[in-house]
C-alpha cells in the first residue's frame, strides 16, 4: 500500500514531505521520491530502496521550494527501480503526479497515447495518467484532472502538481484512501493521517469520486464532475501509533478489516466486463495446459493452506491431478517433475527460502513455474516463468490474514482460466463460478459488520488449554488455518482434525467443556458434520459451529453458531476463515499477547 504526501505553504516542502513519508513507512514500500516546485521548475528525486536513500541524497543536495508531492511505492506495475518509482512526470517535466492504486485500463490508454507520439520511460500504470493529463491540459489543472479521471478505470488516489499552476495542488480519490490536512497558511494532502499529524489534527476525508483543489490559503472540495461539495472537518484525537494503525489496536485486526478491499483489488483487474479472465501477462495456452499431466502447489504455513483450496479448485474445474506439498519437505521427497509438470509456488513475501529452493528444483527439472506472491520484484517473482500478484498491500502483522484470502482468490482465477481454455468447464458452470467470485468481497464485508458474537465467544474460550477444530473437505483445510492462527498468536495448543477421523483416536482427547470449533459449510457434507458434532457433544464438548445462513438445524447440536453468507462449497474457505481469524485475534487480546509480533516468529522466513 503506497503512501502519498503533498504540501503547499510557507515551510520547506522537502522537510514536510520526508517527515510525512517517514510516518508512512509502516505501510511497507520499496522506493521513495519527491517532486518540488523549485524556481518555476519541478525537480524530482526518487530512488529504489529505503526512504533513507532519498533523505541522504537530499541532505547532500537539497531542493528548496514551498510546494511539493512525495510518495513511497509498493510496486504493482513494474519492478522496484529508480525509473518506476514515483513521482512521474510528463515529457516537458511541467506536470508531476503521485498515485496509489491500480489503473485497470492503463494498457488501452497507453496504446492510444503511443499512437499520438507519447514516449514512456517506466513500466508503470501511473506514467500513463501523467501523459493523459498532459493531453488534456490547457492551462486549467483542475479541468485536466477531471477529464483524465473520467477515462480511468480502477482504484486510485492521485496528487497532481503543475509548473504552470504554482499555487495549486489537486487531489482526487477513487477507492484508495486520501485526506486533506487543514492548516494556517498551509495545507496538506496525505494517504493516511500519521503523515500530517505533526502539523495538523484537522482534516477532510475524501470519499470516492471526490476531488480537492488545495492552495496555501484555501481548499475547494468538489466531485470529479466539478460539483462543489461541503464537508465537516474531522478532528483527529488519536496518538501517532494508533493513527498508523488506522485507529485499530493492532495491525492484525486492521488487516482483517482490509480484506474486502484486498480481495476486490486482486480480483477486479483480472475479471473483465465480458466475464472473461485476463491473468496479467501470464499466457498459458490450451496446448500448454493440455501438456501438463500433473500440478504441484508448493508453499509453507498459511500459504500452504491456501494451496489446499487451489488443489480442490483445479481438480474440480480443470480435471488435472494436483499434489500440494510443504516446501520444506518438497526437495527431499523425490518429487516426480518433468516438462509436463506445472508447479505453482505460493508466498506472501516472495522470499520464503524453502519455497524459493523448491522453485529452483522445479526449474532445473524442466517444469513450468507459476508464482502467486504479494511482492513485486521479489526473488520468487523474478525466478518464476509466470507471476500473479496478490494486490493485498503490505501485511505488517506476522500472522497472515489478507494475504491468505487473496492467495485463495488468485488460485480460483488460475483454476477457472485453465478450465475455460481447455473447455473442461461448461459455460453455465463457469458463469456461476464467476458470479460467486465477484460477490466475495461484499460477502466478506458483510461478515465483518457484526463482531459482537465473536468477541463473546473469545471470552468463553480464552482460558482453555486445548482447542480442537474439525471439518470435512475444504472445511478441514480451513480448520487447519484456523488452528494455526489460534496457536501462533494466542499460544493456546490447538489441533485440526478431519471430522470423520474422530472415532479413530482423537475423540479420546475430547472431554467436558473442551472447546471444539466445527466447520459445517459444505452442503454435500452438512448431515455428516451434524453427526460429528453430536459425537463431540456426547462427550460434553463446548461446540462453536460455523455454517451457512439458513442451515438452522445445526443450532440443535452446537452451543453457538456463527453464520456466513451462502456461497458455493469450493469458495467457502474465503468466507469461513474470517470468523476464525477474528476469534483468534480476540482470544489473543484477552490473553494480553503480543499479537502483531508473536514470540519466536518472523514475517518472512528467509533461512531454512
Amino acid at each position: 500500500m503506497c503512501g502519498i504526501v503533498g504540501y503547499i505553504g510557507n515551510k520547506q516542502a522537502v522537510e514536510v514531505l520526508t517527515d510525512g513519508l517517514a510516518k508512512l513507512e509502516y505501510r511497507g514500500y520499496d522506493s521513495a521520491g519527491v517532486a518540488i516546485l523549485n524556481d518555476n521548475d519541478i525537480e524530482v528525486r526518487k530512488f529504489k530502496g529505503r526512504l533513507s536513500v532519498l533523505s541522504q541524497d537530499l541532505e547532500r543536495n537539497n531542493i528548496h521550494g514551498n510546494v511539493g508531492i512525495g510518495h513511497t511505492r509498493w510496486a504493482t506495475h513494474g519492478e522496484p527501480s529508480d525509473i518506476n518509482s514515483h513521482p512521474h512526470w510528463n515529457q516537458s517535466c511541467s506536470i508531476a503526479i503521485v498515485h496509489n492504486g491500480i489503473i485497470e485500463n492503463y494498457m488501452d490508454i497507453k496504446e492510444d497515447l503511443l499512437q499520438k507520439g507519447y514516449k514512456f520511460t517506466s513500466d508503470t500504470d501511473t506514467e500513463v495518467v501523467c501523459h493523459l493529463l498532459n493531453e488534456y491540459y490547457e492551462g486549467d489543472l483542475v479541468g485536466a484532472v477531471k477529464k483524465t479521471v473520467s477515462k480511468l478505470e480502477g482504484a486510485y488516489a492521485l496528487s497532481v502538481m503543475s509548473r504552470d499552476n504554482p499555487d495549486e495542488l489537486v487531489a482526487v480519490r477513487m477507492t484508495s484512501p486520501l485526506i486533506i490536512g487543514i492548516g494556517e497558511e498551509e495545507n496538506f494532502i496525505a494517504s493516511d493521517i500519521p503523515a500530517i499529524l505533526k502539523y495538523t489534527k484537522n482534516v477532510y476525508i475524501l470519499n470516492d469520486g471526490e476531488m480537492a483543489l488545495v492552495k496555501k490559503d484555501g481548499i475547494e472540495l468538489m466531485t470529479v464532475n466539478g460539483t462543489p461539495i461541503s464537508k465537516e472537518v474531522f478532528t483527529v484525537d488519536w496518538d501517532v501509533e494508533a493513527a498508523e494503525k488506522g485507529g485499530y489496536d493492532h495491525f492484525m485486526i486492521k488487516e482483517i478489516h482490509e480484506q474486502p478491499k484486498a480481495i476486490k483489488e486482486t480480483l477486479s483487474p483480472r475479471l473483465k466486463k465480458d466475464k472473461t479472465i485476463k491473468l496479467d501477462d501470464i499466457n498459458l495456452t490450451k496446448e500448454n495446459i493440455e501438456n501438463f499431466n500433473k500440478v504441484y502447489i508448493v508453499a509453507c504455513g498459511t500459504a500452504y493452506h491456501a494451496g489446499l483450496l487451489g488443489k480442490v479448485l483445479i481438480e474440480k474445474f480443470v480435471k488435472i491431478p494436483v499434489i500440494v506439498d510443504i516446501a520444506s519437505e518438497f526437495r527431499y521427497g523425490n518429487p516426480f517433475i518433468d516438462d509436463k509438470t506445472l508447479i505453482i509456488v505460493v508466498s506472501q513475501s516472495g522470499e520464503t527460502i524453502d519455497t524459493f529452493e523448491a522453485l529452483r528444483l522445479g526449474k532445473r527439472k524442466g517444469a513450468r513455474i507459476m508464482a502467486v506472491t504479494n511482492v513485486v520484484g521479489s526473488s520468487i517473482a523474478r525466478e518464476a516463468h509466470d507471476v500473479l500478484y496478490t494486490w493485498a498491500g503490505p501485511e505488517i502483522a506476522v500472522a497472515s490474514t489478507k494475504a491468505y484470502t487473496t492467495q485463495m482468490a488468485s488460485l480460483a482465477l488460475i483454476a477457472l482460466d485453465m478450465a475455460v481454455k481447455t473447455d473442461a468447464i461448461s459455460q453455465p458452470e463457469y458463469n456461476k463460478a464467476i458470479e460467486e467470485i465477484e460477490q466475495l468481497s461484499s460477502k466478506v464485508a458483510e461478515i465483518l459488520e457484526d463482531l459482537d458474537l465473536v468477541k463473546d465467544l473469545a471470552l468463553d474460550i480464552y482460558q482453555a488449554e486445548d482447542v480442537f477444530f474439525i471439518g470435512r473437505g475444504v472445511d478441514y483445510d480451513v480448520a487447519r488455518e484456523g488452528s494455526l492462527k489460534l496457536k501462533e498468536i494466542s499460544y493456546i495448543h490447538s489441533e485440526a482434525i478431519q471430522a470423520g477421523e474422530l472415532k479413530h483416536g482423537t475423540l479420546a482427547l475430547i472431554e467436558k467443556d473442551t472447546p471444539v470449533i466445527a466447520l459445517a459449510t459444505q452442503d454435500r457434507l452438512y448431515d455428516k458434520m451434524l453427526s460429528n458434532i453430536k459425537e463431540v457433544k456426547a462427550r460434553r464438548a463446548y461446540v462453536i459451529a460455523i455454517a451457512k445462513k439458513g442451515n438452522k438445524e445445526i443450532e440443535k447440536s452446537a452451543d453457538k453458531v456463527i453464520y456466513i453468507p451462502d456461497v458455493m462449497d469450493e469458495l467457502s474457505p474465503i468466507l469461513s476463515v474470517i470468523p476464525l481469524q477474528l476469534l483468534s485475534y480476540y482470544v489473543a487480546k484477552e490473553r494480553d499477547c503480543d499479537i502483531d509480533k508473536p514470540r519466536n516468529l518472523a514475517k518472512s522466513v528467509t533461512v531454512e
